[in-house]
Parts: C-alpha cells; sequence; structure tokens
C-alpha cells in the first residue's frame, strides 16, 4: 500500500487464497501429546539430533500426496484446501492463479524429488495449463481472475458455500505466482514449452504498475509502485479504487494502496516486470526497505538505523531493525513467507551478496531465537496460515515488521512496543507470551539457511505436537497443542519447493533463474548494500 506518515492499518491482501481459507480452517485438539549440502547427518543445533535426508523426503512425498488430493482429473486444478483426511467431498470449491502455480512447480520439484514420473508431471503440467488458456480473464493485460471453479475452470461470481457475490479481481501478486511457474515449467518440461509460454507471454504485469505519472493517482514513490490490483468490471471497494488503465483498452477498477515496501512475497511481480522489460529496472528500488527514522514516522514498529544511498538515481534509506544483536530489514509483518518465498525461486542470497544474503539468514536466526529464546515457546516458523482455533490468521515475528499492530506470534497477540527512540516511550517493551502459533511451512522455507535446526524444529511438531497426517503436516499448530487439520494448497507448495531446491540441486531456482532473468535481475541485487548485519 502507499504510506504516509500516519498510523495505518494491516495491509490490504485483496483476493487472496489466504483469505478464502478461513472460512474452513478447523481447530482440533491433539490425541495426545546458502543451501547447505543435503543429505549428510549434520548434528542439529544443540540437540544431537541430525539432519535426516530420508525423514525429509517422506515429508515430502505425503505433502505431494496432498496437492494430488486437492487436485482435478479433468482439469488439473488444485482446490485452495482440504481437510486433512484428504476427502475429495472436502475440496474448497475454488481455487486461484496463486494456487494453480503452486502445483505446477510442485509438479517440478516431485519429478526430480523422485515422487512423480517424467511422464505423469509431462501430462499433469499440459493438462493444467492447457485449462488455464480456456478460462474466462482480463483480455487487455491476459491476466487471470482470483476465483475459479477447480472442477470446471469456470471464473467465480459467487462463493460455493454462501452464495455471497464474488465481484472478478485480477491481483497482481497471485498473478506474479502463476507467471512465475509458467517460467519454470517452460525451462524445467520442455514438451511443455510452448503452452507455458504462450500463457505467459500474455500477462502484461504493466497493467499492475503505476510509474506516477497518472494524474489521478500520481503520489507513489520515486520508480513506480505495484498496485494490488484491479477489478475489470464492478467492485465493492468504495473509497479503495479509481478508474484508469496503464495498458489502454476500456478503464479498469485500479486499487489505490500500493505495495511499498521490499521485504514482500509481492516484490515477485517486481522481478516479473523487470525481466520481461515491462516496467524499468530503477523500479527495483523505489520500494521501503525501512520506514523513515523521524519523529514524524514515530508511529511505525520501532525506530530504524541506516544510510541513505542512492542506486540508479533512486534514494534508498538501507534502514534495518535492531533485534537481539542482529540488524534486519524488516518486512511489513515479520513472517517467513514475506522473507524468503521469492527467494524458492529468484537465487536472492547468492545475486545479492550485500543485501539478501544478510538479510535471509539473519530473518531465519531472528524467528528461531524469538519462538526458542524470547517467547520461550520451543518451537518457531511463524506465517500467515490457518489458524488452529478456527479461520485464517497472520502470524509473524512483531518485531520483525513495521506494521505497529505486526503480525504476532501468538494467539493472544502479544504485540511487543519497545518505543521509536525519543520520539516514543515504548509501551510493552518486554512483554510475557502466550499460546505460541507455528506453521510448518515457515520451518521449511528457512531449511535452505538452517538445515539442521529446521529439521529439529519440524520433528518435534511431528513428534511432539502431533500435527501430522497422510497429508503431511497440517497446516499450523497451537505450542499448547491445537492444530489446523487442513492442508492449504499454497502452503504445502511452498513446502514442495523448499525441499526440492535443499534436495535437488536448487531445482526451482535454476529453472527460474536462466541466462536472461540473470542478466536482468542480478545486476539490481549485486548493486545494494542492505543495512543488515550483527554487531
Amino acid at each position: 500500500m502507499t504510506t504516509s506518515p500516519t498510523p495505518i492499518s494491516c495491509r490490504a491482501l485483496l483476493g487472496t487464497a489466504a483469505a478464502a481459507a478461513a472460512a474452513t480452517a478447523t481447530a482440533t485438539s491433539p490425541a495426545a501429546a546458502t543451501p547447505n549440502a543435503p543429505g549428510a547427518a549434520i548434528a542439529a543445533h544443540g540437540s544431537g539430533r541430525p539432519f535426516r535426508e530420508k525423514r525429509v523426503r517422506r515429508w515430502a512425498a505425503d505433502t505431494w500426496t496432498s496437492l494430488l488430493a486437492m487436485t482435478d482429473e479433468d482439469t488439473g486444478l488444485p482446490a485452495d484446501n482440504i481437510p486433512a483426511d484428504l476427502a475429495a467431498e472436502g475440496r474448497s470449491g475454488y481455487t486461484s492463479p496463486t494456487n494453480i502455480g503452486g502445483l505446477l512447480w510442485s509438479a517440478v520439484a516431485a519429478r526430480e524429488l523422485g515422487l512423480a514420473s517424467s511422464r505423469d508431471t509431462r501430462n499433469l503440467c499440459r493438462r493444467t495449463i492447457s485449462t488455464l488458456l480456456d478460462v474466462e480473464r482480463h483480455d487487455r493485460s491476459g491476466m487471470f481472475y482470483n476465483w475459479y471453479d477447480e472442477a470446471t475452470g469456470e471464473a467465480l461470481r459467487a462463493w460455493p458455500d454462501s452464495g455471497d457475490v464474488i465481484h472478478p479481481f485480477c491481483s497482481s501478486v497471485d498473478n506474479a505466482w502463476l507467471g512465475t511457474a509458467l517460467l519454470v515449467v517452460s525451462e524445467a518440461v520442455p514438451s511443455v514449452r510452448r503452452l507455458a509460454r504462450e500463457a505467459f507471454r500474455s500477462m502484461r504485469w504493466s497493467a499492475f504498475y503505476n510509474p506516477g505519472t497518472d494524474p489521478a493517482h500520481p503520489s507513489v514513490r520515486p520508480g513506480g509502485l505495484m498496485h494490488g490490483g484491479f477489478f475489470p468490471f464492478d467492485h465493492d471497494r468504495p473509497d479503495e479504487v479509481y478508474r484508469g488503465t496503464h495498458v489502454g483498452g476500456e478503464p479498469v477498477w485500479l486499487t489505490t494502496h500500493h505495495y511499498d515496501t521490499l521485504v514482500s512475497e509481492t516484490r515477485m511481480t517486481s522481478y516479473l516486470g523487470i525481466l520481461t522489460g515491462q516496467v524499468p529496472e530503477q523500479h527495483y528500488y523505489a520500494a521501503w526497505r525501512a520506514f523513515p527514522a523521524t519523529c514524524d514516522w514515530s508511529w511505525h514498529e520501532s525506530r530504524p538505523v541506516g544510510e541513505t544511498q542512492t542506486y540508479l538515481g533512486i534514494e534508498v534509506y538501507e534502514g534495518a531493525y535492531e533485534y537481539r544483536g542482529m540488524r534486519v530489514v524488516p518486512g511489513w509483518g515479520g513472517s517467513m513467507f514475506e522473507e524468503l518465498m521469492p527467494d524458492v525461486f529468484v537465487p536472492e542470497a547468492r545475486w545479492g551478496p550485500r543485501s539478501w544474503a544478510k538479510n535471509h539468514p539473519l530473518h531465519v536466526r531472528a524467528q528461531r531465537e524469538h519462538g526458542l529464546e524470547q517467547a520461550g515457546y520451543g518451537y518457531w516458523g511463524f506465517s500467515p496460515s490457518s489458524d488452529p482455533f478456527g479461520g485464517y490468521r497472520e502470524y509473524g515475528v512483531d518485531q520483525l515488521g513495521m506494521s505497529p499492530e505486526g503480525y504476532c506470534s501468538d494467539r493472544e497477540s502479544t504485540n511487543v512496543d519497545v518505543g521509536f527512540g525519543d520520539c516514543r516511550e515504548g509501551t510493552n517493551p518486554d512483554p510475557e507470551f502466550g499460546d505460541g502459533v507455528v506453521t510448518p511451512h515457515a520451518s521449511f522455507l528457512a531449511m535452505a539457511y538452517e538445515p539442521q535446526e529446521t529439521f529439529v524444529n519440524l520433528a518435534g511438531i511431528e513428534d511432539e505436537l502431533g500435527a501430522y497426517g497422510p497429508g503431511g503436516f497440517h497446516d499450523a499448530v497451537a505450542v499448547s497443542g491445537a492444530r489446523a487439520e487442513r492442508h492449504l494448497s499454497l502452503d504445502q507448495s511452498m513446502i514442495m519447493g523448499a525441499v526440492g531446491n535443499v534436495l535437488e540441486r536448487d531445482v526451482l531456482r535454476r529453472a527460474f533463474g536462466t541466462r536472461q532473468v540473470e542478466s536482468r535481475l542480478r545486476p539490481l541485487l549485486r548493486r545494494e548494500v542492505f543495512g543488515a548485519g550483527t554487531g
């Protein structure tokens, strides 16, 4: 969203698959209480338990089972979510571009992990993309709507369960995950390359890009920002949209909010716009790394430290938050998803040795120390997920996010407030934390940076918290034992992508990061120096 130096609420995530899963997440109490070389029995952090590749492969196999259970055999489209018992009648009845993309990249990972044959992978990808090419979408931009019936491919105008009206919406970040998957398939599955490229090349990322020259909404940061998306026809967001277009043709209803923080899953849309040449490279430096440290910005989480640098004519405040002896570039909410999801595809740590190579491992360490030491939960890994107590919720480490409300790590929404230097006193600098909620996909995302610590954490979630079933890990679990006994397509796909990279030589990063992509993105990442560090 476009920000101003006044308090704001949590990011408006229009039309994401996460929001819809809120209606179907279930809560259950338990019955009883730079990528490291994979496969080595490395002593785990402080536990003596080694990293066991065989067990990680079992986790991946069960996760792939859940994704297949979600997928319609005729359309090749996955449901958004399914109960942990994998009953087909429990499929959600809707899907999104993100879910579809997740299935595609998971199929590639499954093949490399030996869980799917080359033939089955080829057939699934062909069926899925063929369906995509036939579904209704926005003609001018080629962008897909947020909700489809996974059994028919029909664009939904009403929710299957309630009948409430759905206004078709084209989300920039949801389309980005689909576009990312299409690029992966075009490289990794040669026999489906033509179909994948046809679908990808029809998508115009500039439809979401506001360069700041639009008279109706000019107040964006230098370099331009990405809209949250647009409604092609009608909308239900009064005062949150305006009439306009960035690609000509009939005007659409563009969101007034823009994505303006770099540590966010939404940077994937920026990567795609830049690598296709539809968005200028200066755009990469437009988003905030941290909001300013001046007193008129004292509403955000804590006072950052850092210096201002200039890249390609764009001034960038390279701020970072101080946390437990670390300086970490914050996201909006402080979740693992924001920090590490794009890194599953873009080798950010390798291409950004002075930026992401510093921040990614520090964010992982910070999440681990929060769960094990600061909050004392005994487990860690915090990210938006199904809520064990019902619905869907944004979990994270509050002190790693700029939102004043924060993505908190426990059921009680314990919000740490250390103040803002001499501008604002802290109101809750050293709180007592409550019932922590961890989500396994967050730990899997961290596996590339702390494989042994991640393994210990996940083994404990399975063995001690019992958050596991025939489809792999349950979506989330509270340390008190309450479980969200449901699988979300996106979260399962993150697990597949992360394991595929760790055990199969960066399979998704290699497929996405072609020489052409590298030539566009690597110079931007290599140039930047984050304020992240230790000491």
